[in-house]
């Protein structure tokens, strides 16, 4: 048992790092575009929040990792821990979505194709 919650949380440790970097590179996309973008601030902030949410994340994640979940004493705060990380991982994904959604910048190629 212990084994398999180890790899899982290695596992979520490694899908984080990916979001992490994919995020640090949009960052580095939307202010290479300039404060003339039409959602620039709200896409910053939006990285922002979802930069420090991952952070907090892969601290909870280094956390439990270190714990052995065998111990009974450890149990209940582990549990709180997964279900607060769960919590936290849904936000960075609803984050996302909205970064997604404000990301888009309407570049005209698919309009210029059509005519």
């Amino acid at each position: 048992m212990n084994l398999y919650a180890t790899k899982k949380t290695a596992s979520e440790g490694m899908l984080d790092i990916a979001l992490f970097l994919a995020n640090i590179t949009h960052m580095k996309t939307v202010i290479e575009q300039g404060a003339g973008y039409r959602y620039y601030v709200a896409v910053l902030v939006l990285i922002s929040f979802s930069l420090a949410l991952q952070i907090v994340a892969g601290i909870l994640i280094i956390i439990i990792a270190r714990r052995d979940i065998n111990e009974e004493a450890n149990q209940k705060r582990m549990d709180s821990l997964n279900n607060t990380i769960t919590i936290i991982i849904f936000l960075i994904f609803v984050t996302n979505i909205f970064i997604t959604v404000f990301g888009m910048e309407r570049t005209g190629l698919f309009a210029r194709m059509h005519y």
